[in-house]
């Protein structure tokens, strides 16, 4: 029994000096110093957080930087620097009784282990591309390695001269870009950005675009609520002179200036703009008063002076402006109050014929005064129903009109049976040349045709909601053809052919 007792004391002693030990130990402590920077530029970085693991207490940097953790029991130890928009950094770090050990973290901008996106590389237009349109459909493909959501950048240059289209933010790796010059070799990069690191340039790639075409005859299509100006070439490409995005419409060229006049809805209100051709320096013309009539649909102006001007109505009174803009003058004002809707000017400037009609657009009448204002003849007057489309020959001996010879008249303006007729001055006498017309449909918004041999005119179904077609007529009567009508453009509306 006594030996039993002697070995339970043995037992008892070691375990108490064993304690005893890792008591003492335990109590042993530290002292970790350190200095946080920016890497590669050593600026101090103030508000970091560095703590401990195993955990013993956590500090922020002061205004240089540095930082002390006091009391950190002897161990091994990893030290971490935390602060949002850097990487998190680790430090080992050995702990000694009554010793200080120091740390120094040199930390980097978050994302720096992040890669660059890949370069892009050109879809379409091909690089060296030949005659492309106007209006581009530009794509390209683009990738991160990491997944990460990338924005692109187009820029446009050309040859001609120093314009630079710059489109940013594009979220995608398509972009539509439209009016572009005929003519030009344009100059397109791609730049990639993923927020992160530096963008990413693509190769610079080139695409010349279509030249000018030979075409004489302009029109208009209706797209997504726009009215859009076209022209085509003699092998039918079709090309759009003025942007989608706005309303653009009754396009008149004249050929001494090679300039093309339209009409643009603007802040509320119609205005004459002129541009070249191939679409390209599109310029306001009016400003003060702009262009005016019951239905802007239906009104119509003239060049005069051989392209220095332009005339054109607002309600009761004609204006003529110069065809640069500026220069606005009063011209005539109708003697009944009537409403101007239409005018043309011979080539000589000796008479205008006019279009007037009351604010419904009927009790119309056509006339010709000389430039100071004289009646010289009247063309029609007194019938019921709509009257349009005038246009003068070259030779001021006959004007080209349109009328409903329903006389139908409503609120909607609908018409029924409108035909085209050429007035002779020296007869007096108008000529139906409509004789070929399906019925049911209306022809309208007539124009010689530069050797006054045919006649380009719209027809469509009097149900008002058909699609509109562009025709010619032959009107030579020493032709065996003459009266035949040919289709010419679907889909499309307001005629010029000079």
């Amino acid at each position: 029994m006594k030996v039993y007792k002697n070995i339970l004391i043995v037992i008892f002693l070691g375990t108490l000096l064993s304690c005893s030990e890792d008591t003492i130990a335990s109590f042993g402590t530290g002292t970790i110093t350190g200095k946080v920077v920016k890497n590669g530029e050593n600026e101090p970085l103030e508000n970091v957080k560095v703590s401990t693991s195993p955990a013993s207490s956590t500090v922020f940097t002061d205004e240089n930087g540095d930082f002390v953790l006091n009391d950190v029991p002897e161990g091994e130890y990893s030290v971490q620097a935390k602060k949002d928009g850097y990487l998190t950094q680790f430090e080992g770090a050995s702990v000694l009784v009554s010793a200080e050990v120091n740390v120094i973290f040199e930390m980097l901008p978050e994302g720096a282990n992040n890669r660059q996106p890949a370069v892009p590389q050109a879809v379409f237009p091909a690089d060296n591309a030949q005659a492309q349109a106007l209006e581009i459909d530009f794509s390209w493909i683009g990738s991160d390695p990491e997944m990460d959501a990338l924005s692109y950048e187009l820029e446009l240059r050309n040859d001609i001269n120093n314009d630079v289209l710059t489109y940013s933010n594009i979220p995608d790796t398509t972009f539509t870009v439209s009016g572009l010059n005929f003519g030009y070799k344009y100059f397109w990069q791609i730049k990639a950005s993923d927020d992160i690191n530096e963008p990413v340039l693509s190769s610079v790639y080139s695409f010349k675009t279509l030249k000018i075409p030979n075409n004489r005859i302009f029109y208009v299509r209706r797209e997504n609520g726009n009215s859009i100006i076209f022209t085509r070439d003699e092998n039918g490409n079709e090309f759009q002179l003025t942007p989608s995005d706005q309303n653009s419409f009754r396009p008149r060229k004249n050929n001494h200036t090679n300039k093309i006049a339209f009409l643009r809805s603007i802040s509320g209100e119609t205005h004459l703009f002129t541009m070249n051709p191939d679409g390209s320096q599109q310029m306001q013309i009016t400003s003060s008063v702009p262009v005016n009539a019951f239905n802007m649909n239906n009104v119509d102006f003239s060049w005069a002076n051989n392209g220095a001007s332009l005339v054109y109505p607002n309600f009761q009174k004609l204006y003529k402006i110069d065809g640069t803009g500026g220069g606005t003058q009063l011209l005539y004002q109708t003697p009944d109050g009537s409403f101007i809707t239409e005018v043309a000017v011979s080539q000589d400037d000796s008479i205008m014929a006019l279009l007037t009609n009351n604010s419904d657009g009927y009790n119309a009448s056509i006339y010709t005064i000389d430039s100071s204002g004289n009646l010289l003849d009247s063309v029609i007057s007194g019938l019921p129903g709509a009257l349009g489309g005038i246009d003068l020959s070259v030779d001021n001996k006959r004007i080209l009109y349109s009328r409903d010879v329903s006389g139908f008249e409503s609120p909607q303006y609908r018409q029924l049976n409108t035909r085209l007729f050429i007035y002779d001055f020296t007869t007096n006498v108008s000529g139906d040349i409509s004789s070929s017309k399906t019925e049911g449909t209306n022809d309208f918004d007539p124009r010689f045709s530069p050797n006054e041999a045919e006649v380009i005119f719209v027809n469509t179904s009097n149900d008002g909601i058909s699609p509109v077609n562009i025709l010619k007529i032959n009107i030579d009567t020493s032709n065996a053809n003459s009266g035949s009508r040919s289709d010419l453009y679907q889909n499309s509306l307001m005629p010029d052919w000079e």
